[in-house]
Order: structure tokens, then sequence, then C-alpha cells
């Protein structure tokens, strides 16, 4: 998207404190500043208004961004991949369906973030049941709800009560939280210059005021999960092989070896695997839309 590459990003030469200031100077739009630029973007495609909008939005995608800090992973990176799913909620928002771009943005954001972390933390070996996944992403908060903040092994009350909240087995909650204790950091570490500086909890998430959002949170790895295998019935038997090979596959299959099986180029199994893509995530949006996760 070259309307963006002005952006200001991440990175660990630039240091993150830098620039969690620099887009601090992006104001804020108004819901009638915000329709109009949407508009434009939507009617002529213009990048300035996209870019506005981007920009704007950039606060929101770090302080989602934030809520994920403790997986390990750099959190520059955690960011980019925030902004990535900004960008396409902006390229996808269409401001006459009533909502806010910030409503709509979340659900591309936390997709975002989602698949990098599941990319990076190698789901496949740390399993592959929805039960498991949701417990990725949730034990720190469901240990939070229970007052469990001990360092260390869980107690054996607080391992049988967590299982029984996330319908999963004790030996898994004990598991998962020895693999992820060794990441996390504390939520005081200071963020920010002499002035206006501020500590990594003042840019998280306040996920308790909206419950129905903390449920769907909760919830929507797995929504994804079955969205992705009814959406992959789109796909023709080829497209969808080389589509799985290139993409689900660890490690994924390279472009000459599909290239032999099927008797044609490295560059058309390259533009298999595009479509089959685009075809994908075209039907993963109208399946979300049917089922109301995103505006109809």
């Amino acid at each position: 998207m070259s309307e963006y590459a002005s952006l200001p990003a991440p990175s660990p030469e630039q240091g993150l404190n830098r620039y969690l200031q620099e887009i601090r100077r992006f104001p804020m739009l108004e819901p009638e500043e915000e329709y109009m630029l949407a508009k434009r973007w939507v009617e002529d495609q213009d990048t300035g208004a996209a870019h506005k909008l981007v920009t704007s939005h950039l606060r929101l995608a770090a302080k989602i961004a934030m809520g994920y800090r403790g997986y390990g992973l750099p959190q520059a990176e955690v960011i980019s991949e925030a902004n990535v799913g900004l960008m396409q909620a902006v390229k996808r928002f269409d401001p006459e369906k009533g909502f806010r771009l910030a409503t709509y943005a979340m659900w591309w954001i936390r997709a975002s973030i989602q698949e990098y972390i599941l990319r990076s933390w190698s789901m496949v070996k740390l399993g592959t049941t929805s039960a498991q996944k949701k417990l990725f992403f949730n034990l720190r908060k469901a240990k939070a709800r229970i007052g469990a903040i001990e360092e260390g092994d869980l107690r054996p009350e607080n391992v049988t009560k967590l299982a029984e909240d996330l319908s999963v087995t004790e030996k898994e909650v004990v598991d998962m939280n020895r693999r992820l204790a060794g990441s996390d950091a504390s939520l005081n570490v200071t963020v920010g210059g002499e002035e206006g500086a501020a500590s990594w909890q003042d840019w998280l998430e306040d996920t308790d005021a909206d419950q129905a959002g903390d449920y769907a949170e909760r919830d929507e790895f797995e929504a994804r999960q079955s969205m992705l295998m009814e959406a992959m019935d789109v796909l023709n038997e080829r497209e969808r092989d080389v589509l799985t090979e290139r993409r689900l596959a660890e490690p994924p299959v390279t472009l000459e070896d599909l290239s032999s099986k099927y008797g044609v180029s490295r560059e058309r199994i390259r533009q298999i695997e595009v479509r089959a893509f685009e075809k994908l995530q075209a039907r993963m949006t109208e399946i979300a839309r049917e089922k109301g996760m995103i505006p109809a």
C-alpha cells in the first residue's frame, strides 16, 4: 500500500518509546471528519484521506498491541502487525454502515496480531484443538480474574479452577503457564521520555469495561478457525492444495516442488496461490458478515 509509505514505524533502532511519542502527534478525528475522509477514500480512492484515517488510529493499534505484550515477541513487530490490520480495515471500511472506524478496525487489528503470534509460536507444535488455542490467548486474563498472580507454578486449586473455566485439562494449564511465564514483563516499565512518561499498563485496553467485547475476544480465534474451514470450500482441489502447502504447512512447500507436482511453472503456482488466497479472504469476509462479526 504505497499510500502508507510515509507512516511512522516502530523499530529496535528507533526505540519504541520514540515511536509511541511520535504517534501521539496525530490528532483524533471527530465523527463527521472521519465520515467525510472515509467517503473520499471509498468514492475517489483519495490516498491522503486514507493516510489520515490510518494515522489517527495508530494509537488504537498500539494500545491493542500492548495487550499482547506477554508472548515473548518483539513489541515493535507486534505493533507493526497491528498497523497492517489497521490498514486492511481502512481499505475495507464503509462509512455508510453507521459504525465508527475504531469499532470496525479492532477486529482486523486483533486478527492480524493473532495470526502473527500463531505463526511465531508454531501452534501446530503447541497444540491444535480449539480449547488449546483459546487457552493460549486467554490464560493471563483468566489468571487475573481469579487473582492468581503468583510467579512460577500455579497453586493446585488455581490450576483446577482455570482448567474448569477454560475447558482444558489441568496438565494443559500447567504446561501453558510454564511456557508463557518466561516471557512476562512488568506492567510498570516506563514508556516515553521524562515529559509525559507513562507505564506499559497505561496503554493496555480496559476490557473489563465491555463484557460483550471481552467475550467476543475470547471466542474470536475459535470462530476464525471455523470460518477458515468453511471458506476453504470456495477453492477447487488444486487451489486448496497449493494454498495449504504454501500458507498452512510447516515448513511451507517450495514453488519448485509444487511446479514439479503439477507440471507447470513456478510463476503459475505463485499465481494460483495468490488467487486462492484472495478468494479465501473474500469468502471469509462474506462469512464474517453473515455471522455478524463485521458490519454487513
